[in-house]
């Protein structure tokens, strides 16, 4: 084998650019395309690609050194003696010192092999250029998008509406419920302000005539953009027949009931946007309606006087408070060690403090493992480090232990189309496929499952289905968990490089020194910023309180483009507002706060 120099490639008029991140290092196997060093100009982030497969066995670089065309990075041991020329760079799509962006699923146990298409000849009804399986907010964007393009689109959904799980049962119907839940629960925080009100009362049938409205408003503006483009919109479940056909078998009502007609489409090119479903305990699938998932928990059929949460996730939390606020009594079973799992400990902790009076138990380590449906509730058992001795007896009990993908369900091998064994399909940065001009997006092709990453891929399939040069190149993604208060957090976090072990610098500005804040009655929260110690740009940030998510996209777009403290320091910030801890927290960061106590020199 050839040991072989990797250079800098043709990067236009850049001169002396600096070396922002070094993505390899020595003994890794690399393959062509995989992104070495990042680069940044004054213009744009760039990744310098491997020409090559091979193994790296020198490094040439450091982070900080300039570079220009010709520039040695590393040497590679070569699989073959065929020195290859320098790839050309392209947009970054490697956060500097963050984790990228995910662009294919999880490894599966076993891995995804292409099944050959079949080949259909018969009748078929709709004939169209883009053809988007599921409406989803990255099924709609993506078909919104192609028609903007010039495609001509059609898009199949099995709902009443477009929108997908997240506007019919998800996402919506549950922010318009936290929304009453928060207003309820901040004037009962009001008596200590000297304003008193009677008890409310809850109409129950009204509440769910109010969650419906919005969702109603926010599907007629749907339709009416779906309209406005031509997208043609198809309503069913879709199967693939083979690598350019799909089967609808159509639905009708309010609900997905099959009318038990079928149509055939045909496309030149189609973006799957099937989503995922929430996964079901074994165990509870005992038919009975005091076991919901998050979409029977949104009915609101009832508000229970007692509920099992199996899940501490975000979804579990969301729906447990809202429940809460209506004035049912909440344990919540977890197998990890910790509820919300995603953010640092420090922000669940300040959450906890502020939610512990909605929780009778919270079971840590702990397993659900058998439930009895009888008269009077359903009866469940847990083993587990905080597991009850006896069955435990729930009016309700709510299934949020996460989601799985619908790879599986939709005749994806009919096409070629390769899937894994969790129902994920891999995709490359361009959101395609195994199969050229089938792409994929959102719940289907990996963690996150979040509908705001969904949508930026549904763009980029859209963009790349016409031949555009764009990629799927987000350094980082943002969680939400939409509570009370609300937790946010983005990019790498405090816990997370403390146990890798990286250098870091941690700012973190609590708000009991926040005017706005204390006015609120949100002194408990605070805003953290990461920083990495060698480049001191910043790689991530959290916020537990107010409006968190609201503010979580001003410390995205500060890693994304790499600010350091001084940049977002220096950025001034209205006050008073929960937003300038962000500006203050960089400020403690860069040494120059003065709203709180001086600080000890280093």
């Amino acid at each position: 084998m050839a040991i072989t120099e990797v250079k800098v490639p043709d990067i236009g008029d850049f001169k002396d650019v600096p070396v922002i991140d070094i993505l390899v290092k020595v003994g890794d196997t690399i393959k062509p395309e995989d992104a070495l060093v990042t680069l940044e100009s004054d213009k744009a982030t760039m990744d310098v690609p491997s020409p090559i497969a091979g193994t790296v066995k020198e490094i040439k670089v450091k982070l900080g050194d300039n570079v220009g065309e010709g520039s040695v990075i590393l040497t590679v041991e070569a699989e073959n003696t065929a020195a290859a020329p320098a790839a050309p760079a392209k947009p970054a799509k490697t956060a500097p010192a963050t984790t990228p962006a995910p662009v294919t699923a999880a490894a599966p146990s076993k891995p995804a092999t292409p099944t050959p298409a079949g080949s259909y000849s018969g009748k078929v009804d709709i004939e169209t250029d883009m053809l988007v399986l599921g409406a989803g907010p990255g099924g709609y964007s993506a078909a919104f998008r192609a028609a903007d393009l010039g495609m001509k689109t059609a898009i199949i959904e099995r709902y009443a509406t477009l929108g997908g799980v997240c506007l019919n049962v998800g996402c919506i119907p549950s922010k318009a419920l936290l929304h009453v839940a928060e207003v309820m629960d901040e004037a009962e925080h009001l008596k200590a302000a000297g304003i008193t009100f009677t008890a409310p009362k809850v109409d129950i049938e009204a509440l769910r005539v109010h969650k419906s409205k919005i969702v109603g408003k926010l599907a007629t503006g749907l339709t009416g953009m779906a309209k406005a483009r031509k997208v043609e919109v198809i309503r069913g479940f879709g199967s693939f027949i083979d690598a350019n056909h799909i089967e609808v078998e159509t639905t009708s009502g309010d609900g997905q009931d099959k009318t038990g007609e079928k149509k055939v489409v045909r496309f030149q090119q189609c973006i799957i946007a099937a989503g995922s479903q929430a996964m079901h305990l074994p165990f509870l699938e005992l038919n009975d309606p005091r076991i919901v998932d998050s979409t029977g928990a949104l009915e609101l059929k009832q508000v229970p006087k007692k509920m099992l949460v199996i899940g501490g996730g975000i979804i579990g939390l969301e729906m447990a408070t809202v429940y809460s606020t209506l004035g049912t009594r909440v344990d919540v079973v977890e197998m990890m060690d910790g509820l919300m799992q995603g953010p640092d400990r420090d922000l669940v902790k300040a959450w906890e403090r502020q939610n512990a009076h909605r929780f009778d138990n919270i079971m840590l380590k702990t397993k659900t493992v058998s439930a009895e449906a009888k008269k009077d509730g359903i009866w469940v058992k847990f083993e587990g480090e905080k597991a009850p001795a006896e069955a435990q007896r729930y009016d309700l009990v709510l299934q949020a232990a996460g989601r799985t993908p619908n790879g599986n369900k939709i005749g994806a091998d009919k096409a070629g189309v390769a899937v894994t064994e969790r129902g994920f399909i891999n995709v490359d940065s361009q959101m395609r496929t195994n199969v050229s001009h089938i792409f994929a997006i959102g719940d289907i092709v990996g963690q996150p499952m979040l509908a705001h990453k969904a949508v930026h891929e549904g763009h980029v399939a859209a963009e790349a289905a016409v031949g555009q040069k764009s990629y799927f190149d987000a350094k980082i993604i943002p969680s939400v968990a939409y509570t009370h208060p609300e937790v946010a957090w983005v990019g790498v976090g405090e816990d997370e490089a403390k146990q890798a072990g990286r250098k870091i610098e941690v700012a973190k500005f609590p708000w009991a020194a926040s005017g706005r804040a204390i006015a609120n009655g949100a002194e408990y929260g605070f805003t953290k910023l990461v920083f990495d110690a060698e480049t001191h740009r910043i790689i991530g940030g959290s916020i537990v309180g107010p409006s968190a998510g609201d503010m979580i996209g001003e410390i995205c777009l500060a890693v994304e483009m790499g600010a350091d403290a001084v940049d977002i320091g220096k950025t001034i910030h209205p006050h008073p507002t929960l937003g300038e801890t962000i500006g203050l927290a960089a400020e403690v960061a860069h040494g120059s706060c003065t709203d709180l106590p001086p600080m000890r020199k280093k």
